[in-house]
């Protein structure tokens, strides 16, 4: 029988004039073992989420630091990192990333190492990376300074998310470490529909849409979807205030998690790799949103694994055993009078997204293991 993967746990509770939350999750990754790692001299790549400029929820600094210093004390050469997003915002390319990054508060003063955009200037430089056991993608286009790396670490905001579910370690590493053209293939299934009906012809959508995929009626003051440009990405659909904007492919959402759990398995496979969680500031969405709504769950912990899907699982099933938040979206939806009780909070949170078959496809492929040992610290 297989051993069981580790996920080491602590919570966010510390007593007055004691170590704060930076010493508490150095703590907890080294006694999750990060230092079996041979880091000496190695380029370490730490993957996380800088934030998009108006949202507050990401990670703050303080703890992308605390783990740069455990790095440098094993003789690690570490930079933090991410990808360009594939939408318009604060993020597109390494210039816009790098000011996002430092507004929201990560230089090189502040967490101790450089910072690098993974796929460069303009988000083209990526390498093609093959995908053992893909059934979706057969090389993944990842960015090329997160492969250059000897050493992988991510570093990741357990959060809601609107089409995923969730946002977890592998969301982090599998959408975040693509390159703009790899973000773009693990969206290319399901396209949106506009029902004319509903929409107001505010444009909010347009504004979001990097590729052309929406046009614009001037004579009848619609919107309509270019199916030859789209490439069903769903930012239309958190920028619609009016519910006119839905998805055909019903199963568009399952094979975004199956290619994101490939994309994963492309980055961690064949070097050392170590995995760090933090459930807090619980946002329904994702932190790829300009604002970001109160969270849903509470503050329930910071968790460390070698095993990424093990990783997720487990918060998870920490998410499970939680009680909502008052006063947020998932408390609102369950209020609503003949609301559909789906039994879990993101779910409830957010109907429309689906979680499972990412966690189901991740152990398909081998990436790790869904069997854990939760060591409480």
């Amino acid at each position: 029988m297989m051993e069981k993967a580790k996920v080491y746990f602590t919570d966010f509770r510390t007593v007055a004039f004691g170590d704060g939350l930076p010493a508490k999750l150095k703590k907890l990754i080294r006694k999750a073992g990060i230092g079996t790692i041979d880091m000496d001299g190695k380029f370490v790549a730490i993957k996380m989420h800088f934030g998009e400029l108006g949202n507050i929820s990401y990670l703050r600094p303080n703890y992308a630091r605390a783990v740069v210093e455990v790095v440098k004390e094993l003789g690690g050469k570490p930079f933090l990192t991410d990808c360009n997003t594939m939408y318009p915002g604060s993020r597109k390319n390494a210039l816009e990333h790098l000011e996002c990054a430092w507004e929201n508060g990560f230089t090189p003063l502040t967490v101790g190492c450089p910072i690098l955009i993974g796929d460069g200037l303009k988000g083209t430089d990526d390498i093609a990376v093959p995908v053992e056991g893909g059934e979706y993608v057969k090389e993944a286009k990842i960015g090329r300074a997160i492969m250059d790396a000897d050493v992988f670490i991510s570093l990741t905001h357990f959060k809601g998310h609107e089409m995923t579910g969730f946002g977890g370690t592998i969301k982090n590493i599998g959408m975040g470490c693509g390159s703009r053209a790899g973000k773009k293939e693990q969206h290319s299934s399901g396209k949106p529909h506009i029902a004319q009906d509903l929409c107001r012809g505010c444009r909010k959508c347009q504004r979001e849409c990097a590729n052309g995929g929406l046009v614009f009626d001037e004579e009848r003051r619609k919107m309509h979807v270019n199916q030859d440009n789209c490439v069903g990405c769903g930012r239309c659909l958190g920028a619609c205030n009016f519910d006119a904007i839905e998805f055909d492919n019903d199963d568009a959402n399952a094979l975004l998690n199956c290619r994101m759990a490939e994309y994963t398995k492309a980055v961690v496979d064949g070097r050392p790799g170590f995995h760090i969680s933090l459930i807090v500031d619980v946002s329904p969405n994702c932190d790829c949103h300009c604002e970001n709504d109160a969270p849903i769950l509470p503050n329930l912990g910071m968790l460390a694994s070698f095993d990424p899907l093990a990783l997720d699982q487990a918060c998870v099933d920490l998410c499970m055993q939680a009680s909502p938040m008052a006063n947020s979206q998932l408390a609102d939806n369950l209020k609503k009078p003949g609301f559909a009780d789906w039994g879990d909070p993101f779910t409830n949170s957010t109907p429309e997204s689906e979680w499972r078959s990412c966690l189901e496809h991740a152990e398909k492929i081998g990436l790790g293991s869904r069997e854990y040992e939760l060591i409480r610290l």
